[in-house]
């Protein structure tokens, strides 16, 4: 069973993002500046969307468990350099 994906806005640019399958649960925090939220989305989908759906495609990629427990929504290309380019056709899919 894949993980089950909660996000929701905790301050201006942060989103926590809790994880929980039927083994565990994570938390993570998530930071999003409106740069790079329109960057990727073009303002088609909640930042929340791009939230879970980057999740999904950690997941796709990594254990929960391997998964950073805070970081900025940009490092993720630092470990996965195809992140933004899957990410805006995943989106424009949406």
């Amino acid at each position: 069973m894949p993980a089950k994906i909660e996000v929701r806005k905790s301050a201006e640019t942060t989103y926590e993002v809790q994880l929980t399958d039927e083994k565990s649960k994570s938390s993570h925090a998530v930071t999003l500046k409106d740069s790079d939220y329109t960057r990727l989305t073009r303002n088609q989908v909640a930042p929340e969307e791009l939230i879970r759906r980057s999740f999904e495609f950690l997941l796709e990629h990594e254990a929960k468990e391997s998964i950073l427990s805070r970081f900025d929504l940009t490092v993720i290309s630092r470990y996965f350099p195809q992140y933004e380019s899957e990410i805006k056709k995943r989106l424009a899919g949406t």
